[in-house]
């Protein structure tokens, strides 16, 4: 271990570091010794949100100066639930979140209060996230979908990891939506960006993000049994009556390219059913309009993918998406205000 083990034991500084974690036994250690380092400078905490890791991630954890709480029901592991569970347990000025398979790079934190301090006006800053699974077709689709939120200057939100203003947080009423499996981050920005809040990146270097290895359609099918894909839906679901809803939805682009493409499905659908019903050799020409509608499909991916092999991962992944709205909008929910049963494992 570095010294920066040693840095966490005055009062809490300025800054609360949350590791949101599950079985990151492999990376959990530098995570952990860059946030430890990120505050030699500005004092503060670290604080391991885990949920239910089966393997060697909290003994890791166990060796370093900082607060370990872990989820008390399994059943309910999401990646929104971690980022408020480390919440409930913080108490510095500004929060930052960190995936446990990432590492602050140094200086970040500095940067980051520094320009927090000077803006009033803004409720978190992120940085400039170092991608090292550069090969993976699920990293090069995040690429092109995120590409504008990833750019230096004022965003419409943190994904990848940011600094927030507590004052902030608490007039928005929570962190992180307990009950989302996904797009925690988006929920977060629109909700503080319809109270007037802002939200910036600056061109400074803030986290080195290793990921996860996995083939792509490995990763896909594991993001629908834990429900990861679900969160298209549930977002949409909880922000239903709300202010932030047309901000939302204006934001929400990829809902606009699922739901036109459940229309067209269901249009050609009916169209088929009423070949089949209606006409000389309906079944034939209804599945022949069927098969038309999701081969236009494929080669429209085609022409924009311009590879086979991204085309048909994008193919797969739509109409899984499209599966997964359906699913995600009828999904229950909790308070996403209410707190959640932990155990905590080590106080610092």
């Amino acid at each position: 271990m570095t010294k920066a083990i040693s840095i966490q034991s005055a009062a809490v500084g300025r800054v609360s570091i949350i590791i949101k974690a599950l079985n990151e036994e492999k990376r959990i250690a530098r995570a952990i010794e860059s946030s430890l380092r990120a505050l030699e400078r500005v004092g503060g905490e670290v604080i391991l949100a885990d949920s239910c890791s089966t393997d060697q991630t909290i003994n890791i954890a166990k060796r370093y100066p900082i607060t370990i709480v872990q989820l008390a029901n399994s059943a309910e592991r999401c990646c929104g639930i971690g980022p408020q569970l480390g919440y409930q347990h913080s108490s510095a000025e500004y929060v930052y979140i960190l995936d446990g398979d990432m590492e602050l790079r140094p200086h970040f934190i500095d940067q980051a209060v520094q320009f927090l301090d000077a803006h009033p006006a803004a409720a978190g800053v992120g940085g400039q996230v170092i991608e090292h699974n550069l090969d993976s077709l699920e990293y090069k689709a995040r690429v092109e979908r995120n590409a504008h939120h990833m750019n230096a200057g004022q965003v419409d939100r943190l994904d990848m990891g940011g600094l927030y203003r507590r004052s902030a947080i608490e007039q928005i009423g929570y962190f992180s939506d307990r009950n989302l499996h996904s797009y925690e981050e988006l929920d977060l920005a629109v909700r503080l960006r319809a109270r007037g809040w802002r939200l910036h990146r600056i061109n400074f270097p803030a986290v080195d993000h290793h990921g996860h290895d996995a083939a792509p359609y490995r990763l896909l099918y594991r993001r629908w049994e834990t429900k990861y894909i679900y969160g298209i839906g549930e977002i949409v679901r909880a922000g239903i009556g709300k202010p932030h809803f047309s901000l939302l939805i204006k934001q929400l682009h990829e809902f606009k390219l699922y739901f036109l493409s459940i229309i067209w499905v269901i249009a050609f659908l009916i169209i088929s059913i009423f070949c089949g019903f209606f006409l000389k050799n309906g079944l034939a020409v209804g599945g022949g309009v069927f098969i038309f509608c999701l081969l236009f499909v494929l080669m429209t991916f085609l022409i924009r993918k311009k590879t086979f092999d991204k085309a048909i991962y994008a193919f797969v992944s739509l109409f899984m998406h499209c599966a997964a709205l359906i699913a995600g909008i009828f999904v229950g929910r909790q308070d996403p205000g209410k707190k959640i049963d932990s155990n905590v494992m080590s106080n610092y």
